[in-house]
């Protein structure tokens, strides 16, 4: 048996990115940067007023007193979007409103709760304390320097990245093509959800559970009709799964019983098989191939085999396909609220729920065939065979709820 960390590097070393394909910038949250983006400007384009106010010579208010005001003229106002073309003399002032540019002249801006309007003079405001050359203003390239690297690529790109490539002003950029993966649940016990079940039949739930996660990780499933335990179901199955996407991923039928034909159906349709055993507890039966650049990723039928292999050895695979460079799975801290024990000799990822304190504790039932424990976990704690962690011990705990 191969160990987890063996394994990835065989899977992502087999793998080569997708070539890259335009999108628009409103399409392009969670898919992945395939060209380091660079600023084509200054982020503010131009020296703009932080707030709703008046553009102002600092100098005319360095004496200014909440007991000895000073009193300054209005010559205009700039909206957001307006230009005021004139300029600030000594004892003017300039109406702006938040995103104004900064009229010439002017080095500061008062904030309109800081000033009040003078009772007998008409266009003459009040102004009861100093400012500071700057104070109030947003300064021309103070976010962002022309020419300055936004976001690197491999990224996979954010809500937060998409503002910032809008707010430079790009439309389209280039992003990995996502690959389409077929998803194929091999069973005869298995049924459709809604259909009437027989005796010994249950209901199938793999794929959606897969296809979810997926597409969390950018990538196109395509659900294919469930494979019912036999060669030629098998076989027929996958070289079409083959044919039509650029991964094939199963459920079932990888182990070494005598109904497991997925690995032998492979082969008979010329795949090579990488590996097919892990050390790690729940997941141990999970197949690697390939077949004419195709990829083959065989996952146990047991549904939290099935998570644990997907999070651990496939979800990375599907970043690595769209040339991301960060493919692991994220961290949180927290601390054991009870004993956690793994007396075999594989490597356990044990179901956990992290609360918002940081405190971890089992998720519940740890039996591969468990889904509702599964349903309340947000987190796979790693413990090494032959341990026993206390209550209390610090942890890291490997997330997919975010």
């Amino acid at each position: 048996m191969l160990e987890l960390e063996e394994a990835l590097t065989r899977i992502l070393s087999a793998i080569q990115p997708s070539d890259p394909e335009a999108v628009s910038v409103h399409d392009a949250a969670g898919r992945v940067l395939a060209v380091t983006a660079v600023s084509p400007l200054d982020l503010p384009l131009f020296d703009n007023s932080a707030m709703d106010g008046y553009a102002v010579r600092a100098a005319d208010l360095a004496k200014a007193t909440p007991d000895n005001p000073r009193p300054l003229r209005l010559i205009g106002k700039a909206a957001a979007g307006e230009v005021f073309k004139g300029t600030v003399e000594p004892g003017t002032c300039v109406r702006l409103f938040t995103g104004s540019p900064l009229p010439i002249g002017s080095d500061g801006v008062v904030m309109q709760e800081d000033t009040r309007p003078d009772s007998t003079r008409l266009d003459w405001f009040w102004f009861s304390d100093p400012v500071s050359p700057g104070e109030n203003v947003r300064h021309g390239g103070e976010d962002v320097k022309r020419g300055a690297q936004l976001v690197e690529a491999g990224t996979r790109l954010s809500p937060g990245q998409v503002a910032l490539l809008a707010a430079v002003g790009m439309s389209e950029i280039k992003v990995a093509r996502q690959p389409r993966v077929a998803l194929l649940a091999t069973g005869s016990e298995l049924v459709e959800s809604g259909r009437p079940l027989s005796p010994g039949k249950i209901y199938e739930s793999n794929r959606v559970m897969l296809a979810t996660l997926m597409k969390r990780d950018g990538a196109i499933p395509n659900i294919f009709p469930l494979v019912p335990d036999t060669m030629e179901a098998t076989q027929a199955a996958l070289e079409k799964a083959l044919a039509e996407c650029d991964a094939v991923v199963t459920s079932g039928g990888v182990s070494v019983g005598e109904y497991d034909f997925v690995k032998h159906a492979f082969e008979k349709l010329g795949g090579k098989l990488a590996f097919w055993r892990i050390s790690i507890k729940p997941g141990k039966p999970f197949v690697f191939g390939h077949a004419g650049g195709k990829l083959l990723f065989g996952l146990p039928g047991n549904p939290v085999s099935a998570l644990v292999t997907f999070l651990l050895l496939l979800r990375p695979a599907l970043g690595r396909m769209q040339g991301a460079t960060g493919v692991s799975l994220p961290k949180s801290n927290g601390a054991l609220a009870e004993p956690v024990a793994n007396p075999g000799d594989r490597r356990h990822f044990v179901r956990v729920v992290v609360d918002d304190a940081g405190r971890v504790r089992s998720a519940g039932t740890q039996a591969s065939h468990s889904l509702s424990s599964l349903a309340k976990a947000n987190g796979l704690l790693d413990v090494p065979p032959r341990t026993s962690l206390a209550e209390g011990a610090a942890v890291t705990v490997l997330r997919w709820d975010s």
